[in-house]
């Protein structure tokens, strides 16, 4: 089921990490808010708001767990199912961790990213095999050509 070992050891460090940042009892919205503030006042993007924030980080957040869940088992979309559980799970945490709240939004945005995640890695590997293809094909007609 395996395909190779390092994208799973990238996964195991990543979802350390991850589940850290998800379960932390510190509030991520100072930080949303402050990037809010940078935006807006810094780069004079008064257009954003903490919610466009909060969504581009949860994005963000998933799009390597889908990539190397995608690298690491045979199947694409096990990776994106088994992100979104693990972010059902994270919001269910964090239902009883104080200075959290769980949100819909954010179980959708995790799992945006982990779809994105997952066709990056898709269509690298397609490219690898492309590029593997065209080099077995090169060396067929060099073969063929020297006979």
């Amino acid at each position: 089921m395996l395909r190779r070992r390092w994208p799973l050891l990238a996964l195991i460090a990543y979802a350390a990490v991850t589940l850290a940042i998800l379960i932390a009892p510190v509030s991520p919205e100072a930080i949303v808010r402050r990037t809010v503030q940078i935006l807006n006042e810094g780069f004079g993007w008064g257009f954003v708001r903490t919610g466009h924030v909060d969504a581009a980080y949860n994005v963000i957040l998933f799009i390597p767990l889908g990539f190397l869940m995608t690298l690491t088992f045979r199947r694409r979309w096990v990776g994106v199912l088994i992100a979104i559980a693990l972010s059902v799970s994270a919001e269910l945490v964090q239902t009883f961790l104080p200075l959290r709240t769980a949100s819909l939004r954010d179980v959708i945005t995790n799992a945006a990213g982990a779809v994105i995640g997952a066709a990056i890695a898709v269509a690298l590997s397609r490219r690898r095999v492309s590029r593997r293809n065209a080099v077995a094909q090169a060396e067929i007609h060099r073969d063929s050509e020297a006979t």
